[in-house]
């Protein structure tokens, strides 16, 4: 990995309501490669990828990220009515395509999700773990330099959920900087590089993600792993 981080945030902080969500929070995040973000619920995950991709603004701190196409999968699909090809084909307005390499990355994308026969049906008429499968193939047929990820297989059974793991990695291995949260701890030990822990608002743990997961340096990072009862089963058995 190149020792210039794709993503850096410095002192960031954010208060929403009231509530303290970044805390001057500092963030490095490797480019190329799939970096994992994860700890506990409120920790500020989330909302650190809405920051990045500039949807909030903090209050204090800067954002550097590099030039570039960024693309952002939300835990819930952003999907317009109308049909599956037609939200792919959205990702694309800004790249300037002639019409044959557009057609050939929509059906490109929806084939690697397992869509092609859906093509033309309303997304709106898909089912939750549909939807997600195509904002996935959106992200891809827009091949972007950094994608931000918020749960992307939360509502995925677990062949689907496989299909978009691969994706991910696909991608990754194709030079995108990839940006994960999850809460399945077994899918970020199958595909990120490193982790980083967030807990009220700051990142209190990163490095490599098996020594991040199996040997957590901090009690902030040891507390939340522990209590990951699903977690423990897995580690278990590695």
């Amino acid at each position: 990995m190149s020792a210039a981080p794709a993503i850096h945030l410095d002192g960031v902080s954010l208060t929403l309501g009231g509530r303290v969500i970044l805390d001057r929070l500092d963030l490095d995040v490797a480019a190329h490669g799939i970096t994992a973000l994860i700890g506990p619920n409120g920790a500020g995950k989330s909302v650190t990828l809405r920051v990045i991709d500039g949807l909030l603004r903090p209050d204090t701190g800067t954002v550097r990220l590099p030039p570039g196409r960024h693309a952002f999968v939300f835990q819930r699909p952003a999907l317009v009515r109308a049909s599956a090809a037609a939200n792919v084909a959205l990702g694309l307005v800004a790249l300037q395509l002639s019409r044959r390499e557009r057609a050939e990355r929509i059906a490109a994308a929806l084939a690697r999700v397992g869509l092609s026969e859906r093509a033309n049906d309303a997304a709106t008429r898909f089912s939750g773990g549909e939807q997600q499968r195509l904002a996935l193939a959106r992200a891809w047929a827009m091949q972007p330099d950094l994608l931000l990820l918020d749960e992307p297989t939360a509502s995925l059974d677990p062949a689907a959920t496989e299909t978009i793991e691969s994706l991910i990695t696909e991608m990754a291995r194709a030079g995108t900087t990839v940006l994960l949260v999850s809460h399945n701890l077994g899918q970020v030990a199958r595909l990120a590089d490193e982790t980083v822990v967030l807990a009220a608002g700051r990142a209190v743990e990163r490095g490599p993600t098996r020594a991040a997961l199996f040997s957590p340096r901090t009690p902030e990072a040891r507390a939340y792993l522990t209590g990951e009862l699903p977690w423990t089963a897995f580690a278990a058995a590695s």
